[in-house]
C-alpha cells in the first residue's frame, strides 16, 4: 500500500470524509488505510523513504499511550499502602501526585517539539527506556524518596512521549488519530488504576507486581516500535526546539483559546479523582479495598473514553457544550453525595462527570488538532497537554495544602467540587465569547483548503 498523507480541508473532524473509527478499547474497524510511502515536502521537510506505517502502527502507538497512562495511575490505589508503610499524610499523597504532574509539564516544555525535528521513533524509544527505569525505581522503592524519584522519572517519560505519540497517530491518519488522542488516554488512566487495585488486593507482592507487569509491557512495545516505520523526517533546529516555548500557529490561536478552559476544567476533575478520590471513597464506603479505592478514577476515565467514541461525529463545539453540561451535573451530584455520605451517589455522580470529562476533552482536542499542519503537530499537542497537566496538578496540590491546614478531607472535597463548577462556568463563558469573536474568521476559512498557516507564523504564548 503506497501513497501520501492526505491533506483535507481544515474543517472540524466531524466532517472529515473517512468512515473508519477507533472504537471502544481495543475495538478497531480495520478497513485498510493508505500507508505512507513518503511524507509530502512541507516547509523544507524531506520525504520519509520506504514502506509507510498503517493501521498496525496506529494500534501500537495507541497501546503505548494506554501503557504510559496506566503506569501513571498505577500508584493511585497503592497510596494508602505506602502511607501505612512509610507513615506519611494526605498532604504527602497530593505532593507525590503533584510532583508527577510537574515533571510532565517540564518534559512537555523542554521535549515537546523535539520529535518534529528528530522524528517520532527516537523520542518514543527514549521515553520507553526512561519509563522502564521508573518502573525499576518503583519496584525497589523502600521509602518516600524513591517513590518521589520514580514519579519524577514517570513524568519526564510521559511528557516527552505524549506529543510525539499524538503527532505520530495524526501522521498516519488524521481523523482516527484525532479520535485516538481524545479516547485512548482515558482507557489507559482507568485501566491502570483498576488493574493496580486488583493486583494489590488479590496478588502477591502488591507493591511490586504491577510495576513488573508494566515493565514487561514496555519492553515488548519498545521491540515493536523498533520495527515500526518512521512517520516524520528529521529536520534542522533540534537545539532551538529544546528551549522551553509554548508556540501556537497564528491561525490556530482562536481555536486554542476556545479549547483551553474546558481542557483545564476536565483535567482538574481528573486530578480530584487521582489525588483525593481513593481516600474519599474509603471514607464514604468504609471499605479498605484497593479495587474500590481505584474505582472512582476508573469510572471517570473509562466513561470519558466511551463518550469520546460515541460523540465522534458530533460537531466539536456541540461536544464541548455537552461536556460542560455533563461536567456540571456530575460535579453537583458528587457534591450532594459527599454531603449525604452516599457511596452509590458518589459513583453515580462520577459516571456522569466522566461523560463530561470525555466530551469536554474530545471537544477541546477536535477543535484544534485536525487543523494543525504536520510540522506543528507535536508542538501544538504539547501546548494542549501543558494546559491539561496544569489542571491535573495545580488544584490537587492546593487541595493538599487545605487538608494540612485543617480543612479536612470532606470539606476539601466539597471545596474542590465547587472549584470544578466555577471552572465549568468559566469554560462556558470562554467558549461563547471565543465563538462569537472567531465567527467571521471561521467563515473565511471555510473557503480555504489549506491545512497550513497562511504564512507559517506562530504565536508564542
Amino acid at each position: 500500500m503506497a501513497g501520501t498523507i492526505p491533506q483535507p480541508a481544515p474543517e472540524s473532524a466531524a466532517h472529515a470524509p473517512s468512515p473508519v473509527h477507533l472504537g471502544a478499547p481495543m475495538d478497531l474497524h480495520v478497513n485498510p488505510v493508505p500507508a505512507l510511502a513518503e511524507t509530502p515536502r512541507r516547509h523544507g521537510r524531506a520525504a520519509v523513504p520506504g514502506r509507510g506505517p498503517g493501521v498496525g502502527s496506529l494500534v501500537l502507538l495507541a497501546l503505548i499511550v494506554v501503557s504510559l497512562l496506566a503506569a501513571s495511575s498505577a500508584p493511585t490505589p497503592l497510596y494508602a499502602t505506602y502511607a501505612r508503610m512509610w507513615h506519611f499524610s494526605s498532604m504527602t499523597t497530593t505532593v507525590v501526585f503533584g510532583v508527577y504532574a510537574i515533571a510532565v509539564l517540564l518534559s512537555l516544555l523542554v521535549f515537546g517539539r523535539v520529535s518534529d525535528h528528530l522524528g517520532r521513533r527516537p523520542v518514543l524509544l527514549a521515553a520507553l527506556v526512561l519509563q522502564i527505569a521508573a518502573m525499576t525505581v518503583l519496584t525497589t522503592a523502600a521509602g518516600l524518596d524513591a517513590l518521589l524519584l520514580g514519579r519524577v522519572l514517570q513524568g519526564l517519560s510521559t511528557g516527552g512521549a505524549l506529543g510525539a505519540l499524538g503527532a505520530a497517530m495524526l501522521d498516519i491518519d488524521r481523523r482516527r488519530g484525532t479520535l485516538a488522542n481524545a479516547a485512548v488516554p482515558g482507557i489507559g488512566t482507568g485501566t491502570g488504576a483498576l488493574l493496580s487495585g486488583w493486583l494489590v488486593q488479590c496478588a502477591p507482592a502488591p507493591t511490586h507486581l504491577v510495576y513488573l507487569v508494566l515493565t514487561a509491557v514496555f519492553v515488548a512495545q519498545g521491540a515493536a516500535l523498533i520495527r515500526m516505520p518512521e512517520t516524520a523526517s528529521r529536520t534542522p533546529g533540534v537545539r532551538a526546539a529544546l528551549r522551553p516555548e509554548l508556540a501556537v500557529p497564528s491561525d490556530l490561536r482562536g481555536p486554542v483559546l476556545a479549547a483551553v478552559p474546558i481542557l483545564f476544567a476536565v483535567w482538574a476533575l481528573a486530578g480530584f479523582y487521582g489525588s483525593l478520590g481513593p481516600a474519599l471513597v474509603r471514607h464514604l464506603s468504609g471499605s479498605a479495598s484497593p479495587v474500590v479505592a481505584g474505582l472512582g478514577l476508573f469510572l471517570l476515565a473509562v466513561t470519558g473514553s466511551l463518550a469520546a467514541v460515541a460523540l465522534d461525529r458530533t460537531a466539536p463545539r456541540t461536544v464541548m457544550l455537552l461536556g460542560i453540561a455533563l461536567l456540571t451535573a456530575g460535579a453537583l451530584a458528587t457534591l450532594a453525595a459527599v454531603d449525604t455520605g452516599s457511596t452509590l451517589g458518589f459513583f453515580g455522580g462520577t459516571t456522569v462527570a466522566g461523560l463530561g470529562f470525555g466530551a469536554g476533552y474530545q471537544g477541546g482536542i477536535r477543535t484544534v488538532v485536525p487543523r494543525a499542519a504536520p510540522h506543528d503537530r507535536a508542538g501544538l499537542l504539547s501546548v494542549l497537554f501543558v494546559v491539561c497537566y496544569l489542571g491535573l496538578g495545580a488544584p490537587s496540590v492546593g487541595a493538599g495544602v487545605l487538608i494540612v491546614h485543617g480543612a479536612g478531607l470532606v470539606s476539601t472535597a466539597r471545596d474542590y467540587t465547587l472549584f470544578i463548577l466555577v471552572l465549568a462556568a468559566a469554560a462556558l463563558t470562554g467558549l461563547l465569547l471565543t465563538n462569537r469573536t472567531a465567527r467571521p474568521a471561521r467563515t473565511g476559512r471555510a473557503h480555504s483548503h489549506r491545512s497550513d498557516p497562511p504564512n507559517g507564523t506562530r504565536e508564542t504564548v
